[in-house]
């Protein structure tokens, strides 16, 4: 009696046991639940951003050691049969940077850094390639950019007062002072400097691209009057011109004022004409290419990319009709040839 009533003590506390054990299995289960999304998210987060050339060097070393093409890795079928088990293992380090002259080719035969470096060569293609086109782009909009300066200045019969370049930082609009646009040692605007910036602020003020002016003075070592050195003269000249393009519908955070004082000629001190050239302000229309599109802007400007006058509307359309006229005639030569 007092046997069986020991066993059924034990037999109910063994229950009791596996009743509490199977009560908390679901905190298992959770903490599966839990890894498996902290590894899904860790996943997501390392296909977030793909570098292309270590995934050329990655698509090119795979190809190389185990036979497959590299078409596999663009989304392609490729074949990886049972030959390629014996292959090679090729291993490339994620962490190699290919402008550090070891791209991650250690441990590879001849054949396979090769192929490595047609794939990083291609890339570098390609880039070289987007760069350029986004260069002749960005230089076509600035060209149309001064065909509407030049319209504005030209209605008032001021075109000559301008020159216009293109350079790395994007479309230059230079406005030479002389005693025109300020006074000899003075930054306050003359009635004439007005008339100048009152025609191509309204072109200014429909752009989205941000404005810088750039004061600068010529080589003088003659002591300035109003003001302790050069360097203020320039910045004090370029600080009234933003602010004459403030009141002219221009936000102030697109503008930004610039003094050089006599360090960034325009043309050669020795030249004689270096004393009113050089003694200028630059009204800026800053490109929004990233800085290896930009470098790429006055070789993709052309003639543009030199100071020049700047060339109306009128002027554009009839040296296209002039150079449609010659291609037309060459072609129906060689056609009669």
């Amino acid at each position: 009696m007092s046997s069986g009533g020991g066993g059924a003590k034990r037999k109910q506390k063994h229950e009791e046991h596996e009743e509490h054990v199977n009560h908390e299995r679901w905190l298992v289960s959770y903490a599966d639940m839990l890894t498996l999304l902290f590894v899904l998210f860790v996943v997501l987060f390392s296909m977030s951003d793909i570098n292309n050339k270590k995934f050329a060097q990655l698509a090119a070393g795979l190809s190389a050691g185990f036979g497959a093409s590299s078409a596999a890795f663009q989304g392609h079928e490729a074949p990886l049969d049972g030959a390629a088990n014996n292959a090679q293992v090729v291993q490339i380090d994620p962490g190699s940077n290919p402008g550090d002259g070891t791209s991650g080719t250690e441990g590879l035969n001849q054949k396979q850094k090769e192929a490595v470096e047609r794939a990083i060569q291609a890339e570098d293609r390609k880039e070289a390639s987007a760069n350029a086109e986004k260069a002749a782009e960005e230089a076509e909009d600035l060209k149309a950019i001064e065909r509407k300066i030049a319209d504005a200045l030209s209605a008032q019969k001021l075109l000559n007062s301008a020159k216009f370049t293109i350079d790395q930082r994007g479309l230059v609009v230079t406005i030479v002072t002389n005693d025109v646009v300020f006074a000899g040692n003075r930054a306050d605007l003359r009635e004439g400097g007005r008339k100048i910036l009152n025609a191509i602020a309204p072109t200014l003020a429909t752009l989205p691209n941000n404005i810088e002016v750039d004061g600068h003075t010529n080589q003088l070592k003659a002591k300035t009057t109003y003001y302790p050195s050069g360097w203020e003269l320039s910045a004090a000249r370029a600080s009234t011109t933003v602010r004459f393009l403030t009141d002219h519908d221009i936000p102030k955070k697109r503008l930004s004022a610039v003094g050089f004082s006599d360090t960034k000629p325009l043309i050669d001190p020795k030249d004689p004409r270096s004393i009113t050239m050089n003694r200028r302000v630059d009204v800026v229309v800053l490109t929004q290419l990233t800085a290896e599109q930009a470098a790429l802007l006055p070789s993709a400007a052309g003639p543009d990319g030199k100071l020049h006058t700047g060339q109306t509307t009128a002027a554009y359309q009839a040296q296209v009709a002039a150079e449609t006229a010659t291609k037309s005639t060459t072609s129906t030569t060689t056609t009669h040839d």
